[in-house]
């Protein structure tokens, strides 16, 4: 009896794991990002260096790197990444289309970041040559 259980069991599992079988809701603008990323374009840079001199520690620093697309195909940014936690940076949710300005934002926590600080952000996206890393940069004094 067990060795008759035991496969059955299995092959139940098997069966109705099938992730072939799984229903997909994918909306319309779902859909345009995926189509956009199949196609590569290429990416003018206009801010990928920030310095915001000296703030006191604790004071928050936000910029907006910009950023052009000059390619014939819809800009599409997949994920952004800080260098620290301390550096959260924000992309676009839409795809931008061929020769409008995007926007990146960036917030700094300079909390507990005294001395020189020099954050890099990494984008990833369709452009072909990649993003450069953006970097910020700037000095956090003690709080008076």
């Amino acid at each position: 009896m067990k060795k008759i259980l035991l496969p059955a069991t299995i092959g139940f599992f098997l069966l109705s794991c099938n992730p072939r079988n799984s229903d997909k809701v994918v909306n319309d603008s779902q859909q345009q990002t995926a189509e956009a990323i199949k196609e590569n374009t290429t990416v003018e840079i206009i801010d990928s260096l920030y310095n915001f001199g000296s703030v006191a520690e604790g004071e928050k620093v936000e910029y907006s790197f910009r950023f052009k697309n000059s390619g014939k195909n819809p800009l599409v940014i997949t994920k952004t990444t800080a260098s620290c936690g301390c550096t959260v940076p924000e992309k676009p949710e839409k795809p931008i289309m061929p020769g409008e300005t995007g926007f990146i934002k960036v917030v700094f926590d300079s909390n507990g970041k005294l001395g020189h600080n020099t954050k890099s952000i990494t984008v990833a996206s369709n452009a072909y040559p990649p993003f450069n890393d953006l970097i910020l940069e700037g000095e956090v004094t003690e709080k008076k």
